[in-house]
């Protein structure tokens, strides 16, 4: 697949940005283009457990996407396939010789938020700018396109061992890794790595490994009281925006450690009837982080007491459920090596950094974590690609050469192993 090709999908799956759990015609996409090609594809329930999800997309909001999605051109037999059995693609393709496993990571969902229109911004200029209220502002369009790539060059199977490319739905706000974990289809791997692009880092930059970050839990509170008339019969009402409140002040209120850097943020907080009504349902979200895996675990028991206390002080029932987690980072030295000596050897990459810390949360980390704990090794790749604008900002883009850098140092990691 030449490079027009290549960029010539990311375009593609940036114009048709779709969101977590939502990217139908994103998997059609990757589908499409890894046709013909000598690889066992799984989906569907092989390839993640959707079992367990908290808040999966409603029905009707996967009837517009998917609709979104034929419009755009994906055959509508496939569309209703992703739509029904989830969007999480495995791709396994065999080496001529014995070795490895290697399995490689690419998240390929895009954020609920507007693309900026300017025609400053160069997706907007060139065309291919988002309109559809989701956005890639985090890179997964090319992240997606680096997997799709290395899959055509390792097509002529002249290395070791095998490569099993896992087209991971729903890392933002940390919910699709486990899903395929729990799928089964990060076993057996020996060597995992994650690959993302860093919009902050000059493109020809190449990072061996993040390590740290931060362990995370995401959390849906529902708080359940009773209605009653607010002037009528007030006493008579069980008032769950109330305790929601006071667990969102107490929440914010939690000592911070001093033994990790931790953070603590109630993020919606959506509740009551009318005006006049005790209100009588609440759903609040927040979320917890942590440098240690073990404090982001004591900070959840605190969030848990707070809930409980609140919703006794009030009187009414709540509960609470885990809708996104991930965990901190310790790649594999060996392994971080070898990823720095072929990055060293492309002529485009002009920096290479051995590793640096990670600030945020990626689920990706699970996946490593998991293969770690059954003898294997694992690193997280990142390559500069030189945005305008921050991550999960409207003006995010990036230097398209970074996806070749990507596939480069990929190819050359797993050729030599």
């Amino acid at each position: 697949m030449e490079f027009e090709q290549l960029r010539a999908l990311r375009r593609e799956l940036h114009r048709n940005a779709e969101p977590a759990f939502a990217e139908i015609g994103t998997a059609a996409r990757i589908e499409r283009a890894i046709a013909g090609l000598p690889v066992a594809v799984r989906t569907g329930k092989e390839a993640h457990d959707l079992s367990a999800v908290v808040d999966y997309p409603a029905p009707e909001t996967l009837d517009r996407w998917e609709a979104a999605a034929v419009a755009a051109g994906t055959a509508a037999e496939r569309a209703r396939y992703f739509r029904e059995n989830g969007t999480a693609l495995v791709v396994d393709l065999a080496g001529n010789r014995p070795g490895p496993v290697w399995g490689l990571r690419v998240d390929v969902d895009a954020l609920p938020m507007r693309e900026s229109a300017d025609p400053d911004h160069f997706p907007a200029a060139q065309g291919f700018a988002a309109t559809n209220g989701a956005m890639h502002a985090c890179g997964h369009d090319a992240n997606a396109t680096i997997g799709v790539g290395l899959l055509h060059r390792l097509a002529d199977h002249d290395f070791a061992g095998s490569l099993r490319v896992l087209f991971q739905p729903a890392e933002e706000g940390v919910r699709g890794a486990q899903t395929m974990i729990d799928a089964g289809v990060a076993d057996g791997i020996d060597r995992m790595l994650a690959i993302h692009l860093a919009g902050g880092m000059p493109a020809g930059t190449v990072i061996g490994s993040f390590t740290g970050g931060m362990a995370t839990r995401k959390l849906k509170v529902n708080f359940d009281g009773r209605a009653s008339h607010a002037a009528g019969a007030p006493e008579a009402g069980r008032n769950a925006l109330l305790a929601a409140s006071m667990s969102a002040l107490a929440i914010m209120a939690v000592p911070r450690f001093s033994s990790a850097d931790t953070r603590l943020n109630v993020g919606t907080l959506v509740a009551g009837d009318g005006v006049n009504i005790v209100p009588s349902s609440a759903v609040m979200t927040c979320e917890a982080r942590a440098t240690d895996d073990t404090v982001v675990d004591e900070l959840v028991d605190r969030i848990r007491s707070i809930v409980a206390g609140t919703a006794a002080a009030q009187g009414v029932d709540a509960d609470i459920a885990v809708m996104g987690q991930s965990a901190t980072l310790a790649p594999d030295d060996e392994l971080i090596d070898r990823v720095v000596a072929a990055a060293t050897a492309q002529p485009s990459v002009a920096d290479v950094i051995r590793t640096q810390t990670l600030a945020g949360s990626d689920d990706a980390n699970l996946l490593i974590r998991h293969v770690q704990a059954r003898g294997g090794q694992g690193a997280y790749v990142m390559v500069g690609a030189s945005s305008p604008g921050p991550h999960h900002s409207e003006t995010f883009d990036i230097d398209e050469e970074a996806i070749a850098i990507g596939i480069d140092t990929l190819e050359a990691l797993i050729r030599s192993s």
